[in-house]
């Protein structure tokens, strides 16, 4: 097992709760597995109906690092190099409208698998117990959008936010999230 995966392990716990396996402690920067990074929206309906606080506390309870957020009104060249593979489809003139319609929350999460882990919580609109089940009140008002994967992650991030906008921070609770 690598360091990560010894540094996660002894996050798990064996027994009693709160006793760690006795082993390697984990120390200095994170692993590159720790920095993964994804792109949330909170869309324009989260935004009117006020529910950004909510989708951050999902993300902030997860253990996940918010690097990078701001509030901003899209305009059409963003909303289509951000969707550009929707371009062609019958909705995507429904879609600009949308997420043109009012301002949008942009935000970079950091964390141990943070896309595979932000896509189950996001989740589909029917889903109970997701970002979306829980929030949204119809398939085309869907409150966020996720990235599907590191690359389009990296991808995405670039669209909406500057190199310099990423804020690398220490948190003080790694050791507990991850464990010592």
């Amino acid at each position: 097992m690598g360091s990560l995966g010894r540094c996660l392990a002894r996050s798990l716990p064996r027994g009693q709760p709160g006793l760690r396996p006795p082993g390697p402690r984990c120390y200095g920067s994170a692993p590159p597995e720790l920095r993964e990074k994804t792109l949330v929206l909170a869309k324009p309906d989260a935004v009117q109906r006020r529910l950004v606080g909510n989708i951050i506390q999902r993300f902030e309870r997860r253990g996940f690092r918010l690097v990078a957020m701001k509030l901003l009104q899209v305009d059409q060249g963003l909303v289509d190099r951000h969707y550009q593979e929707l371009r062609h489809k019958p909705f995507y003139p429904a879609l600009v409208t949308y997420m043109t319609s009012g301002p949008v929350v942009a935000m970079v999460w950091e964390g141990y698998n943070v896309v595979r882990s932000t896509r189950a919580m996001v989740g589909d609109t029917d889903s109970v117990g997701t970002i979306r089940g829980d929030l949204s009140v119809h398939i085309s008002r869907n409150v966020v959008h996720a990235s599907d994967s590191v690359e389009t992650a990296q991808r995405e991030i670039g669209f909406w936010f500057q190199r310099d906008e990423l804020v690398d921070w220490e948190s003080r609770d790694r050791d507990h999230t991850y464990g010592p």
